[in-house]
């Protein structure tokens, strides 16, 4: 079983796998993210998998010293995360459709930030001050908004806001971001399902023939990376080569990755 699918924190497992585990099990408890970002760790306190962003919804499975198992329900992603990160709250009823905003202590210009949010966070709108979204987090500019539901139409574009955000391994934000989280987020902002990992994301698409030309959108898969079609000369990525999300020519990478030991494209798909 892939640990990062499976929801069994080795003491306590969800009940969807009863039968298959020997544990005791749990429905587990509804919480959602109530910090900025997240971290998702592979143990309490060890190395990031992924992260979430302010609004995701998870099921927590466990507890351990301050720490949470949980499964993050946007992806079906499991792991361990700081029990103070999460807590309760209205539903979410917008999200951000911007690179990155800013949560605001009182609904002007000149108010302090207190903190900054990125693409794809969920907020719950409780009402509104002008141009300003008030929230259970604090004010948030309207036009930096989209209700659930009313999505971007192009993930390649969505990408392409991103443009120049530092790579961060395990990332998933503007503050941060790899190769397959960048495509999640390019993805879940048009309203489309993409699990967290590129080894996942290949299992989902459609392979193209060697003889059909690629087009934007469609994805080019290496072992441990992943990038998307901008058109038929580039793609962008999230890239250590650059240390942030950059294009780059697509015969270009091809050579450059080949001959720093990253081996050949695995998979030319279409989602």
């Amino acid at each position: 079983m892939d640990r990062r699918l499976t929801p069994y924190s080795g003491r306590v497992a969800h009940v969807s796998l009863s039968g298959v585990v020997e544990a005791p099990l749990t429905e587990g408890l509804q919480a959602q993210v109530i910090v900025p970002l997240a971290n998702l760790r592979a143990s309490p306190g060890g190395a990031r998998d992924r992260q979430l962003l302010l609004g995701d919804a998870v099921t927590v499975i466990d507890r351990d010293k301050g720490h949470v198992f949980l499964i993050s329900a946007k992806d079906g992603y499991c792991g361990w995360t700081a029990e103070s990160d999460l807590g309760q709250g209205p539903a979410p009823t917008h999200w951000v459709a911007v690179p990155g905003t800013h949560l605001y202590t009182e609904p002007q210009v000149q108010a302090p930030e207190k903190a900054a949010l990125s693409l794809g966070s969920r907020l719950a709108m409780i009402g509104s001050w002008g141009a300003w979204a008030n929230t259970p987090h604090g004010y948030v500019p309207i036009r930096h908004l989209r209700p659930l539901g009313e999505w971007a139409d192009d993930p390649v574009t969505v990408a392409e806001g991103l443009l120049g955000t530092p790579y961060l391994w395990g990332g998933n934000s503007r503050m941060g971001v790899d190769c397959s989280g960048l495509v999640q987020l390019a993805m879940q902002a048009c309203g489309k399902a993409c699990p967290g990992d590129s080894d996942m994301q290949m299992a989902l698409g459609r392979n193209l023939p060697s003889n059909e030309a690629m087009k934007r959108g469609d994805l080019i898969f290496w072992k441990g990376h992943v990038a998307l079609v901008v058109d038929k000369d580039r793609l962008i990525h999230a890239n250590g080569h650059t240390m942030s999300v950059a294009y780059e020519g697509i015969r270009e990478s091809v050579a450059r990755i080949s001959a720093g030991g990253g081996g050949l494209v695995l998979a030319r798909q279409r989602m």
